[in-house]
């Protein structure tokens, strides 16, 4: 089988799962029991938010006498702003994303897109507007955007490792980046200075198997990269296990304080842990931004 047709039938593989990944995606989203996100702010809208004592420098016709004449203490009626926000994400597409170290768990690639989709889900339903990088998928709002978002989801990369893509990044946003972030750095770098250029800031979340944190390998050990462009052969692979831990969490440094300079939010989950908790940080890190 080539190349091509592979990729091919991976991508109908997963265009046939689309239903049960947005169902997936749906399930984790409910899970999540919080107000809508971006929208509890005072400003221009229709709906009540919150009454407030009157500041200096508040006009007379901002005050609300009926609530104000219940005592002593005069009273503003706030309204929710309502303007709705562009989110924008990539999702890692690269052959290193496919990796699992057990048969029985998922790759990563699963848990990248299900976290994206059930995001997508929770701002979808907050009235905000949500979209991929890349430029095909632009940011818009409603119950169909979740489905667009699922299908572009499903189309696999064909490198061994990705690089975010910054066309159609909505300026003045926000943007999140999903992948194992095992390639090149200064890609992802680039594309940072290109979302602060536009005033969008955002978050970073790495996914990684468990295997590629603990490193348990030993003995003679080939190590092969997803798409084959790498191959590595060692007798004593045990010895390579502090080495490559240390450059792992050299690694991890390096987004941390990446996004600390720039702004952003970082945060690693790996595919033995349950979704919730890194669907909410991620929830959570937009919901700080706006």
């Amino acid at each position: 089988m080539t190349p091509q047709s592979d990729l091919r039938a991976r991508a109908e593989e997963l265009g046939q799962s689309l239903p049960p990944l947005l169902a997936a995606a749906e399930h984790l989203a409910a899970a999540i029991m919080l107000g809508e996100h971006g929208r509890r702010r005072a400003g221009m809208g229709d709906e009540f938010w919150q009454y407030r004592q009157v500041h200096a420098g508040d006009s007379a016709r901002m005050i609300d006498w009926r609530r104000s004449g219940r005592g002593d203490v005069q009273y503003v009626r706030e309204r929710e702003w309502q303007a709705a926000q562009s989110v924008s994400i990539w999702v890692d597409p690269s052959a290193s994303m496919r990796f699992t170290g057990d048969k029985a768990r998922a790759p990563k690639a699963d848990r990248a897109r299900l976290l994206a989709l059930a995001l997508s889900v929770l701002l979808l339903r907050g009235g905000e507007r949500v979209g991929l990088m890349g430029g095909l998928t632009p940011p818009r709002s409603g119950r169909a955007q979740a489905e667009r978002l699922a299908r572009a989801l499903a189309q696999d990369g064909a490198e061994d490792y990705g690089r975010p893509e910054t066309t159609g990044l909505a300026a003045h946003g926000q943007a999140v980046l999903i992948s194992d972030f095992m390639g090149d750095l200064a890609a992802v770098e680039d594309a940072i200075g290109v979302a602060m250029a536009r005033g969008v800031r955002g978050a970073l979340l790495q996914v990684l198997d468990p295997a590629e944190e603990d490193f348990p390998f030993d003995g003679r050990t080939i190590f092969e990269s997803m798409a084959g462009s790498l191959r590595y052969e060692t007798q004593r692979a045990g010895d390579l296990r502090s080495r490559y831990l240390a450059r792992l969490a050299e690694r991890r440094e390096r987004l941390a304080t990446l996004a600390r300079l720039s702004g952003w939010q970082f945060t690693q989950h790996h595919t033995g842990q349950g979704a919730q908790p890194a669907l909410l940080w991620l929830y959570r890190a937009l919901e700080a931004g706006f």
